[in-house]
């Protein structure tokens, strides 16, 4: 048995980002700053970001036989991702398109067309230990007998929650941690606070944080509630940087990390990736997280 402090259930797709001195309007043609490309997707971040912090990942889901799949499957390697638990077949590799202004903000276009999606028992843990399971819920059938299997054999499981869907649904009172956007939370309860809106979210999970962005974010778990404000740095482009949160703070629970100090690691960790352009460019190692929070009164 393979033993993994963290398997990253969920969509990869591959990252075209464009700086942009603004976002085109209707008609307008317009030239890019600067392009990076490379990987992307949120557990397939998420499990980016775990390896670059030092620890084991792996990531389960779809990659194309394609150009696109041929990269991810290449960055995953010079990571140290573990592989084992990809599918691969003849539908294309899930793409997006960013388009990143200069104070950070991006609008992103994403297409997985007839990306095949992985069945109930697709996932084979025979080879593979995890300590935690984190899901982005793209994969809802995979997760959910996942997740079941994980309560049955004590395995931590935590949920990013980006956006009100199937997978969040279905797996948000089935999981330890549910780490949702300012999006789903203000979607799912029909609030129009984060602090009525993680009242209400409490409701379905006993430990719940909602990410702010710049803000912050705000949690509540069985020994109380409170609000972290963000790390102060300089923002080049916000892609990926909840993927970058929710991959840190998979692995502070597999090290079994003090709460309050697994949220301000993970806040860190996410203010570093918005620092370059491209999330896992962004990405940082365990050493400048570290600094960063060395030199920071969060």
């Amino acid at each position: 048995m393979m033993k993994i402090d963290v398997l990253c259930v969920g969509v990869s797709a591959y990252d075209l980002v464009f700086s942009l001195s603004g976002h085109p309007q209707p008609d307008e043609k317009t030239s890019a700053d600067a392009l990076v490309s490379c990987g992307g997707g949120p557990a397939a971040n998420a499990a980016v970001t775990v390896a670059r912090l030092g620890l084991k990942s792996a990531f389960a889901g779809y990659v194309g036989s394609d150009f696109f799949g041929e990269q991810i499957l290449q960055e995953f390697a010079s990571e140290g991702v573990v592989t084992d638990l990809i599918l691969r077949g003849e539908e294309q590799t899930p793409l997006s398109v960013i388009l990143v202004k200069p104070n950070g903000d991006r609008a992103i276009v994403h297409y997985r067309g007839k990306n095949h999606y992985l069945s109930a028992d697709s996932v084979d843990l025979s080879t593979i230990e995890p300590s935690v399971i984190l899901f982005d819920g793209h994969e809802p059938d995979a997760s959910v007998q996942l997740a079941d299997y994980a309560r049955s054999k004590g395995v931590k499981t935590v949920l990013d929650a980006g956006s009100v869907h199937r997978g969040t649904l279905e797996l948000m009172e089935k999981v330890d941690y549910l780490v949702g956007s300012r999006k789903f939370a203000l979607e799912f309860t029909g609030e129009s606070s984060e602090e009525a809106a993680i009242q209400k979210l409490s409701e379905h999970n006993s430990s719940v944080v909602v990410t702010l962005g710049a803000q912050g974010l705000v949690w509540k778990n069985e020994s109380g509630e409170g609000h972290l404000p963000a790390f102060n740095v300089v923002v080049v482009d916000t892609t990926g940087a909840g993927d970058a949160f929710h991959g840190a703070f998979a692995a502070c629970v597999a090290l079994e990390g003090n709460w309050e100090y697994t949220l301000k690691y993970s806040s860190a960790v996410a203010a570093l990736c918005c620092t370059k352009l491209g999330a896992r460019i962004g990405m940082p190692t365990k050493e400048e997280v570290e600094k960063l929070i060395g030199k920071s009164r969060v």
